[in-house]
């Protein structure tokens, strides 16, 4: 796909301004919680469509995806990313599903990074289609790519994803880098008894790559929560541990907020990075805000509760009461993730029913 001739323009008169333009300034308040947190940062699912099936994502035979109509239109993104914008928002990342399954994500890009106040446009991708896209996306103006990918095996590849295509994941990396995208970072979910063994091999990816290969607490949201015993789960602490034993004196450097721990071996292009995203123990920093492909805003990963924001803006709602139900979303946020998760878990006891039933239709 190539990026449309309008896009284009828009994207050259946007280089243009910032060239010249001083910091933008958000005419409306920024977006806090009453415990202070500023979230500056929304990560926007575009499709709950994927072209895996990962185990800890959702379950073989898939689920019931959402009707087409159902699904935000990219003019409806493209408003939602205006009015977050206005109230400080900078950084946006188009997760999935699987991003790149949806034909308009290069025009999603471009024009999120028109957008005036936004200052970086991210995605989270499997890899599998960026050989169609990797040139258009630097064109259109993205930051940078995190890639998911869990193991260097061809067989643990087919058991985790139950399709193939490990190698097209690993060219895709290399391919990223070629582009030339300010930010590559690879996304390994580990898991005890499973893949807890590749981490050496992971590390070592950073010693010609110049990425940031990030290890990731387990999180069990699998449609049936199989999961949920514990058993595969590996802790940040332990990460941290083996990575110290690996390479001693390991230099400490600075990441995003989410990169909890992030190290730098000495001589090698890359970074590691390890994220609590089980423990939760960065809720604290949490900037983040969540909306999911059927216009659902989430304010953490962990809470069942949703504010409809498609409905709103399809019955006429205006752009304050879409910037009204942000606001109510973070003001009625938990302290953290055990919170949220703990008042959840009550809810759907009381009720039976649960929100979402896969990773695939809450966002990356």
């Amino acid at each position: 796909m190539q990026v449309n001739k309008q896009v284009s323009n828009e994207l050259d008169r946007a280089a243009t301004k910032s060239s010249v333009a001083v910091e933008y300034q958000h005419p409306l308040p920024p977006l806090q919680d009453k415990f202070g947190r500023t979230f500056n940062y929304v990560r926007i699912a575009v499709t709950e469509k994927c072209n895996l099936r990962c185990t800890y994502c959702m379950p073989e035979e898939g689920v019931d995806f959402q009707d087409k109509e159902k699904i935000l239109s990219a003019e409806e993104i493209m408003r939602v990313i205006q009015v977050l914008a206005n109230m400080g928002v900078r950084k946006v990342r188009f997760t999935g599903g699987e991003p790149t399954v949806r034909k308009d994500i290069v025009e999603l890009v471009a024009g999120a990074k028109a957008t005036p106040g936004v200052k970086s446009v991210y995605m989270t991708t499997n890899g599998l289609l960026l050989d169609r896209y990797a040139a258009d996306f630097k064109k259109a103006g993205l930051t940078g790519l995190n890639i998911s990918l869990d193991t260097l095996q061809e067989d643990r590849f087919l058991r985790i994803t139950r399709r193939e295509g490990l190698q097209k994941t690993i060219d895709s990396i290399q391919l990223a880098i070629d582009t030339g995208l300010s930010s590559v970072k690879i996304n390994n979910v580990l898991m005890k008894g499973f893949n807890d063994d590749e981490l050496p091999a992971f590390c070592e990816l950073t010693k010609n790559w110049p990425v940031t290969v990030r290890f990731i607490e387990f999180m069990p949201f699998d449609a049936q929560q199989i999961w949920e015993s514990g058993e595969h789960f590996t802790s940040a602490e332990t990460m941290v541990r083996q990575i110290h034993d690996l390479y001693p004196g390991v230099e400490v450097v600075s990441g995003t907020k989410t990169e909890h721990h992030i190290f730098k071996v000495s001589g090698y292009a890359g970074k590691i990075a390890v994220i609590p995203a089980f423990t939760r123990s960065l809720c604290v920093n949490c900037t983040r805000i969540r909306l999911t492909a059927d216009g659902s805003i989430r304010n953490c990963l962990y809470s069942d509760d949703e504010y409809d924001v498609r409905n709103l803006m399809r019955s006429g709602g205006s752009d304050r009461d879409v910037e009204m139900v942000f606001r109510k979303a973070f003001s009625d946020k938990y302290v953290d993730g055990w919170e949220a998760k703990k008042s959840s878990v009550q809810k759907i006891d009381i009720s039976g029913l649960g929100t979402r039933s896969s990773m695939t239709q809450i966002g990356g």
